[in-house]
């Protein structure tokens, strides 16, 4: 760490110790990830303090800059059984649970040298550096080392003395280890035959996974470390319990990569600030046969996903059959994480952020299940939808200079592609509002358009208000307005009145009333009453009946119409 950085506390429940959640030398990371533990109810209050190294004395001083939620909401618990226990041997540093927390205290170290936990903990030389580096280890066991005194009744210098203690035997085994040469090197002798020679040995996780730490050392970023990884699972043996041994040793460096946001955008290469296509290519990334086929079908859907290429192509490949379980996990977690935030998917472009939002629904459901589970995904798409239904985000969709019809069809759209009844509701309100607004009345009446032009945008907003997804009873009072609408343009021209009377033929005239009629070419409502009214007013006329002879299109259209009404 440097000499100033950030560390974010949470409360997981009410009486609840503080836990450490991340330490960051960014502030504005902190901040961030706190909003989002609370967003997401990870947590019921989060606190950040500013750490400042005393170089006079090598420890930090701690100030709280930022306090949230129910700081004050009970007391700690003094039972402590259902807590996990600490790590009292060095094979406990080596667990997902302790390798995530390793990657937590010491993340800033790791991103600097380009390592994940998994290499830490099997390469001699990086555990010098860090042994090296003077104050971040020191500093990572006092994070540690204070929540758990406080939870278990005992002092700081006493965890830390176990916590050194144990690192202390766990670097000691693997110098130990290195002296004595046992460290496969599967550059010179193979990771298969590696892999055969020691599946029996009962250490093999541990050495193995020396050797596939070693084996990507020399890559200069996280692309080519996976790239490595790659090409050791492409020579992993083929006998199934040394097969199993080899997938494993590669799987748990290859999970903490792609489950980093540098890792992921390192192997996509794409920029952290465009989300939507971050997402868009991890769903294709791991989603398999179901997103490709949806890609080649569906327009929409091939337009947002981004092409894969090199590293991350065949990683995809893998990721298509039933290895790297684990893998596919980190990429489900990110996914679902990063939709339940609060980061916009493409900051600067409001109906792209809509678009790619419909792509990824559509392509985590149609693989439902190897990614995500259903109910998670539309858990996961119900929070996001929240997010297009604020004030910020309707005035960047809506802009300055779109006419009021224009604002309504795409706040249709946006109501079609939101989850959740309650967003759903909230989709209906700004419609409301909208199409009840003077602005619309008065540009629909006196628009440079045609009475039947305009009566077909409103008809055209009605269809697209029922096929929305809104309730029956929230979309039915909006088509009401349009009707009104509808009635005063007609009243505004005399269209009906007009049309009755034109010279044109019979047939032309009870067609266009009855498609008016029927809500196809004007809106449902006063005016289609009046239209089925003066149509069948003149279908009854006796010297029609020849004229309509003719016509066998007509008279299917007054049929249609006549079964309408009854």
């Amino acid at each position: 760490m440097s000499q100033v950085h950030y560390e974010l506390f949470v409360r997981r429940k009410v009486g609840a110790q503080w836990t450490l959640e991340i330490a960051t030398e960014n502030r504005a990371q902190a901040l961030q990830t706190a909003e989002d533990v609370l967003e997401q109810k990870r947590a019921v209050a989060v606190r950040i303090s500013k750490e400042t190294l005393d170089p006079s004395t090598g420890e930090y001083k701690s100030i709280a800059i930022f306090t949230k939620g129910m700081v004050d909401g009970g007391k700690p618990k003094k039972e402590v059984e259902d807590r996990d226990p600490l790590c009292v041997q060095p094979a406990d540093l080596y667990t997902a649970h302790a390798r995530d927390r390793i990657g937590r205290l010491l993340e800033g170290w790791l991103a600097r040298h380009k390592a994940t936990p998994f290499e830490l903990l099997h390469r001699p030389d990086l555990v010098e550096k860090l042994e090296a580096s003077g104050t971040d280890l020191q500093h990572a066991l006092q994070k540690i080392a204070i929540p758990e005194a406080e939870a278990r009744g005992q002092t700081v210098h006493e965890v830390i003395r176990h916590f050194q203690g144990l690192v202390e035997r766990a670097i000691g085994n693997l110098s130990k280890a290195f002296k004595k040469g046992t460290l496969p090197d599967l550059d010179k002798e193979g990771f298969a035959k590696a892999a055969e020679r020691l599946v029996a040995d009962p250490d093999r996780a541990f050495l193995l996974g020396a050797g596939v730490a070693a084996s990507i050392a020399p890559g200069k970023n996280w692309s080519e470390k996976i790239a490595r990884l790659l090409d050791l699972a492409d020579a992993a043996p083929t006998e199934p319990r040394a097969r199993a041994a080899a997938m494993a040793a590669i799987e748990q460096p290859l999970a903490e990569i792609i489950g980093s946001r540098a890792g992921m955008a390192d192997l996509l290469d794409t920029t952290g600030e465009d989300l939507g296509v971050t997402l868009a290519a991890m769903t294709r990334l791991t989603g398999g046969s179901a997103v490709e086929a949806l890609i080649r079908i569906e327009a929409s859907v091939r337009n947002c996903m981004p092409e894969l290429s090199g590293t991350a192509r065949r990683l995809s490949q893998w990721l298509s059959g039933d290895d790297f379980p684990s893998v596919r996990k980190a990429i489900a977690e990110r996914v679902v994480t990063e939709l339940n935030g609060v980061r916009r998917l493409k900051p600067t472009d409001a109906e792209a952020e809509i678009e790619f939002l419909r792509a990824l629904a559509m392509s985590l459901t149609a693989a439902a299940g190897r990614i995500l589970q259903a109910e998670d995904i539309q858990a996961a798409f119900t929070t996001r939808s929240k997010t297009l239904l604020n004030g910020d985000f309707i005035d960047s969709l809506l802009g300055r200079d779109r006419s009021a019809y224009d604002e309504i069809k795409i706040l249709i759209r946006l109501a079609e592609n939101v989850m959740g009844a309650v967003n759903k509701r909230n989709a209906a309100r700004w419609l409301n509002a909208n199409i009840s607004a003077m602005r619309f009345e008065k540009e629909t009446r006196q628009g440079p358009e045609s009475p039947v032009a305009k009566l077909s945008n409103l008809a055209g907003l009605q269809r697209q208000l029922t096929r929305s997804g809104l309730v029956r009873e929230d979309y039915e009072p909006l088509c009401g307005k349009l009707g009104d609408v509808g009635a005063l343009v007609e009243a505004d021209t005399r269209l009906l009145t007009m049309l009755v009377r034109a010279p044109a033929p019979l047939p032309h005239r009870l067609q266009l009333l009855a498609k008016l009629a029927m809500g196809e070419a004007g809106p449902t409502g006063p005016v289609a009453d009046k239209a089925r009214v003066e149509a069948l007013k003149l279908a009854r006329d006796p010297s029609a009946r020849e004229e309509l002879k003719g016509s066998p299109q007509t008279m299917d259209l007054l049929k249609a119409l006549v079964s309408q009404a009854a």
